[in-house]
């Protein structure tokens, strides 16, 4: 029996086949080979595999150079908690200038579409900001366990609309443009950091002038106020003196 399996083992090599016992596998990078598959009967225990080439690798090697600066301008957005000047940013990702820098931006934001990145990066604020597309907002949201959103009132958005348009703007120049008292929307405006206050008027009491802030621009996605779309409001210049809530 002995001889008769080993001149079995000896034709079958020749032939292209290799032998293991039937618990076993012959691996080939990795891969399981199992075509012609040739079993002896049961008490014999030996099963032959014939041998494969083995399967080209394929390496996928990016198709996009990264050059150094390029990483240092993302990993200086990356970890940014507010958006960055141009010349910060140029500085802390030791890019030689503004005008390098702007111009890697654009490369960057090239880079991020065409590789369906979840970010982008956004001018906000007079600055730059890698951020969440959109479309990823309500799964960021639940992964961080964002608190539900307090959404302002018709009454404060209203307030912050003729700020905005307006600013600088004092508290009574409000009142008589909507009519009633704006004490209580510009403090809910204020505690969410969505106005700020930008000097005094010269007139009688010198009131305090009230501007957007920087965080504004943010929540609005804008890069500046000019950047506010036109809505051809007009404000009389007499206007009504406010009521008493």
């Amino acid at each position: 029996m002995t001889r008769f399996v080993s001149t079995l083992i000896r034709k079958k090599r020749k032939q292209g086949f290799s032998w293991v016992k039937r618990s076993s596998f012959i691996r080939q990078n990795n891969q399981t080979s199992l075509t012609a598959l040739c079993t002896k009967p049961q008490r014999s225990r030996i099963t032959f595999i014939q041998k494969q080439p083995s399967a080209a690798k394929v390496f996928i090697t990016p198709s996009y150079p990264r050059s150094p600066e390029l990483a240092q301008l993302e990993a200086a957005l990356f970890v940014a908690r507010e958006p960055l000047p141009i010349r910060r940013l140029a500085k802390l990702a030791r890019i030689s200038d503004g005008t390098r820098a702007r111009s890697l931006l654009r490369e960057l934001n090239t880079y991020l579409d065409d590789s369906g990145s979840a970010f982008r990066i956004e001018h906000l604020a007079g600055g730059f900001q890698l951020i969440t597309r959109p479309q990823f907002g309500p799964w960021v949201r639940r992964t961080l366990d964002y608190p539900t959103e307090n959404r302002l009132s018709n009454a404060a958005m209203e307030t912050l609309s003729i700020i905005a348009y307006r600013q600088p703007v004092t508290r009574a120049e409000v009142e008589g443009i909507r009519g009633v008292g704006a004490e209580e929307m510009l403090r809910q405006l204020l505690e969410r950091d969505l106005i700020a206050v930008g000097g005094r008027s010269d007139d009688l009491g010198r009131p305090n002038f009230y501007i957007t802030s920087r965080y504004f621009l943010r929540v609005f996605g804008l890069g500046r106020i000019e950047e506010l779309p036109t809505i051809g409001l007009e404000f009389s210049a007499d206007m009504s003196q406010p009521s008493e809530n």
